[in-house]
């Protein structure tokens, strides 16, 4: 069970847990995606799922919608009656529902689960943490200024909860100018290297700016993504 987790929004952690999972189904792992990002769910659309999951008849066991290629997910998304309908709930509920995908769902055989926390450090991490047997996390971030701090928070959390921190992965780290092969630092040049041996952390991946993946990610088609990028934080996971 591995959270994918970052100090703020907007880095491409949603993108970063289904690139792990793609990586994994590939490997031929039985692999299956946690939604825990219950306000603001974007796995069924990485992935092109929309509708509702379906239960048994007593109504206590939801099967998981599976993605083309096997990966099982479940996320709030499946529960609503529209998809675009916000979900305006205060934290306890939040993290009451996290538990309740973790428990009520028929998850079957899975060798590899990969759980999509929110941004931050509030309630359903500390849910996620404390409740759920996470073997790992992995800290997904930007290259800007504020990056050692915030993934500092991160990595400080998984220590006082006492799990291993696998791997960081800095998305939008670069952009390669598909004209004439230059690269191009966007936020700036990066500083990941010396934030994760400050922390202690060996495994570094550095995924850069295309327009292609986001089009993918778009069209509901993550499975057709290269995940090449993550190949050395997916091999510490799989030793963890």
């Amino acid at each position: 069970v591995i959270a994918v987790v970052s100090g703020k929004g907007g880095v491409g952690k949603s993108l970063v847990t289904s690139l792990l999972a793609v990586k994994s189904r590939r490997e031929g792992l039985k692999t299956a995606v946690l939604d825990a990002d219950i306000t603001g769910p974007s796995i069924p659309k990485s992935f092109g799922l929309s509708g509702k999951a379906t239960c048994n008849e007593a109504g206590t066991i939801i099967y998981p919608p599976e993605t083309k290629t096997g990966i099982k997910t479940m996320s709030l998304n499946y529960l609503l009656d529209n998809e675009t309908d916000p979900v305006i709930w205060r934290g306890p509920v939040i993290a009451s529902a996290v538990k309740q995908f973790w428990e009520d769902v028929e998850w079957g055989d899975t060798d590899c689960m990969f759980i999509d926390c929110p941004p931050g450090t509030g309630d359903v991490p500390l849910t996620v943490f404390q409740t759920l047997p996470v073997d790992g996390i992995v800290v997904v971030t930007s290259p800007q200024d504020l990056v050692s701090m915030i993934v500092e928070k991160a990595v400080n959390m998984a220590k006082m909860m006492d799990i291993p921190v696998l791997g960081i992965v800095e998305n939008m780290s670069y952009f390669k100018c598909p004209d004439c092969g230059n690269i191009h630092y966007i936020y700036g040049k990066s500083r990941i290297d010396e934030a994760a041996k400050e922390l202690g952390i060996k495994t570094v991946a550095k995924m850069p700016m295309d327009p292609e993946v986001a089009g993918h990610i778009d069209a509901g088609e993550a499975e057709e993504l290269d995940t090449a990028a993550l190949d050395e934080v997916f091999a510490a996971i799989k030793n963890c």
